[in-house]
């Protein structure tokens, strides 16, 4: 949008398309201008795919496109120690020792793409050699788009279904044996292993995400978000946490990416939160899990969710639908959190440009125009692929509507090509995770490695659901630990193989196990000691980074417990919107009390009453704990909890007799003009 429409904070930083991405290569000149060709490219192949699918089959199609993406990895990110600005002469020769690779399934040298079919389990000697070497390329692609961790993983997956033959038959994880060949054969030759699902989810599902997030974004929408976010409360205390959390939830459907989002949303709020008040560390916790929420709400969640949809065979709107209330949630969490951290520390109003919010949505309302289309679209039974194609086209059309956004030709084609070239990284943790898939489902290792966990808890406990209990809990923690090594797709796809079994094996429904792997793979951005959104944060604000990221799970704590409700409680799955409508109705407004009442163990206050002392913040965390159980019993035990709080609260209070109202601060500081929001010099955005 224009300057003239501004609102006093300065332009978001360019937004990252995939919370997976390592600092890329700033290409110029000849080879920033060939990757942006073959990037946008492959952005055309993906949308005739969409309606005019390649007569050979989707497998066929998964070779091509990522003989199209992968060298692309090896021109846009750096070895360790490589140029930041051009390829090396070694990054020329993976690239195209990709290409052919890549393209040798297809090729006449391999007989034909039937021809190479037809030698499944029957690999000739060249075809293991191309096997292994792409083998090498993808795992090398993976570490270096998100470093060590999830080539260590694949690395141990091979390790195991190549020795796994030796160990002791007696043992539960032992197994026949794979030869080298077998293995090339399950991932090269396969629907398992790298043209698997996640592959197939990245190349038919993600891409087209992206490419409509970089089409949203120069068409002005992120702008325009963060400033209906700051003309919607411009007037209150809370004007500067509120704005945070709103434009992190608001541009999150651009990027889809906890990390990127909260460093976009940090760049131009922290200058007003400074200003009101915040500590660096509780602004940029606040930050952390506000961009973390993109990646966890409608209608564009993070990557796994279209995974969850492929794995489990539902529309990608009835994961939306499942992850609905969960948001609110979520978001009810933080936005108490904002309004405590109000009275805690003294923050006062921000005096912001007097720019009606009615007036933006009037102007630029039509931003929120193709949203709108992709779920009306689902609801109608349309493909998830093509209602975003759709979306991006009538986004594109919009755009015309603001002279300085138009997307022009050039402008179309820089969309296209950031669009794909924000999907590189998923695209190779995905082929690296066919790695673990196909040893997976190889050897039986999931079921096994279930049957441990299952065990183990049936070893310590004999009643069925304190089995269920400890399963849950033992999950949580490994999933927990997981996430802190490999990005948030790697974690659901490896979660979901081996917890996934375990969980269903106790009675637990698909989509409660499915949405327990997914939200606990996501939390992974604000798990210290990593917690990948508060590092970024934390750089913004200037916050030091572990206080930054305790501060940051403080925020999200509702998002912790809420999943493990959905699988350990007989009423869990109404959280999911699965179930009778009064059963959805009455969990939802249970558990709403129960974030209400972590909020208060938390934060150390309650909202409209005043300062909680220990007894009041332990009895707000029994409230919330049991709350969630969604028991009647439970429940009225969380209600008398909570209840307690309040009481102490309001007596606590009574007791201060300072006059106070509300248990604010003893007089409202005076609010910061324009001038003092100012934003600084911010720093330079990270590369694509």
């Amino acid at each position: 949008m224009g300057d003239d429409r501004s609102l006093g904070v300065d332009d978001p930083p360019a937004v990252h398309y995939d919370e997976e991405e390592r600092p890329a290569r700033d290409l110029p000149g000849r080879v920033g201008l060939l990757v942006a060709i073959v990037a946008a490219a492959a952005g055309v192949l993906t949308l005739w795919q969409v309606f005019r699918p390649l007569a050979q089959g989707s497998q066929f199609y998964l070779i091509i496109f990522l003989a199209m993406t992968l060298p692309l990895v090896f021109l846009a990110y750096q070895a360790k120690g490589g140029s930041r600005t051009s390829p090396t002469w070694t990054d020329w020769i993976l690239a195209a020792a990709a290409l052919i690779a890549c393209l040798y399934p297809v090729s006449p040298f391999g007989g034909g793409y039937d021809g190479f079919l037809d030698r499944q389990a029957l690999l000739e000697p060249i075809d293991v050699a191309f096997g292994a070497v792409l083998l090498i390329l993808v795992v090398e692609a993976a570490r270096r788009t998100t470093g060590l961790a999830l080539p260590i993983v694949c690395f141990a997956f091979l390790l195991y279904g190549y020795y796994g033959g030796l160990l002791p038959q007696t043992w539960p994880i032992a197994h026949a044996g794979l030869d080298f060949e077998q293995i090339v054969d399950a991932l090269y030759n396969s629907g398992s292993g790298f043209y698997g699902t996640p592959l197939d989810v990245a190349a038919t599902y993600i891409v087209l995400f992206t490419i409509y997030g970089a089409v949203l974004d120069l068409s002005g929408a992120s702008r325009f978000f963060v400033d209906l976010s700051v003309a919607a409360f411009r007037r209150s205390r809370s004007a500067a946490g509120r704005t945070a959390v709103a434009a992190g939830f608001l541009l999150g459907t651009v990027s889809g990416s906890g990390t990127a989002t909260a460093v976009s949303v940090g760049a131009v709020t922290w200058p007003m939160l400074r200003r009101a008040g915040y500590p660096p560390e509780q602004a940029g916790g606040m930050l952390a899990a506000a961009g973390v929420g993109a990646i966890l709400s409608p209608p564009t969640l993070g990557a796994a969710a279209f995974i969850v949809a492929e794995y489990l065979d539902v529309s990608y709107l009835t994961v939306l639908g499942w992850a609905m209330i969960p948001t609110l949630l979520y978001y009810l969490g933080i936005l108490l959190a904002v309004e405590i951290d109000v009275r805690r520390f003294g923050v006062r109003a921000v005096d912001l440009p007097a720019t009606s919010a009615w007036k933006l949505l009037l102007r630029s309302g039509y931003h929120f125009s193709s949203l709108i289309l992709i779920v009306g679209l689902l609801a109608a039974g349309e493909s998830a692929a093509r209602a975003v194609v759709y979306a991006t086209l009538l986004a594109v059309a919009l755009s015309f509507l603001d002279r300085g956004a138009r997307l022009t030709p050039p402008r179309l084609f820089t969309a296209l090509a950031a669009g794909v070239r924000g999907v590189l990284p998923v695209v190779a943790v995905c082929a690296a995770a066919g790695v673990i898939t196909a040893v997976t489902t190889k050897t039986g290792l999931g079921a096994q490695l279930a049957s441990l966990l299952v065990n183990g808890a049936r070893a310590i406990v004999d009643n069925p659901a304190a089995v269920l209990a400890l399963t849950v809990l033992l999950a949580a923690v490994a999933l927990s630990v997981l996430g802190l090594a490999v990005p948030v797709t790697a974690s659901f796809i490896i979660g979901w193989v081996i917890i996934g079994p375990a969980l269903l094996g106790l009675g637990v429904s698909a989509p409660a196990a499915a949405m327990f792997v997914f939200y606990y793979s996501v939390l992974s951005e604000v798990t210290p000691p990593t917690a990948l959104a508060a590092v970024g944060a934390s750089a913004i604000t200037g916050g030091r980074t572990m206080p930054t990221m305790w501060q940051a799970l403080k925020y999200a704590l509702p998002a912790f417990l809420a999943p493990i409700a959905f699988v350990l409680t007989d009423h869990g799955e109404y959280l999911l919107a699965r179930g009778p409508v009064t059963g959805i109705l009455w969990t939802s407004v249970v558990a709403a009390l129960a974030v209400a009442g972590l909020a208060v163990a938390t934060g150390g206050w309650v909202p409209g009453v005043g300062r909680a002392g220990v007894a009041g913040r332990v009895l707000g965390g029994v409230a919330g704990l049991f709350l969630l159980y969604l028991d009647p019993v439970a429940v009225g035990v969380g209600l008398a909890a909570l209840a307690g709080s309040v009481l102490l609260a309001a007596f606590g209070r009574t007791r201060e007799g300072d006059g106070r109202t509300g248990g604010e601060a003893e007089a409202e500081p005076p609010a910061a003009t324009t001038d003092d929001v100012a934003p600084r010099a911010r720093p330079e955005p990270s590369q694509q």
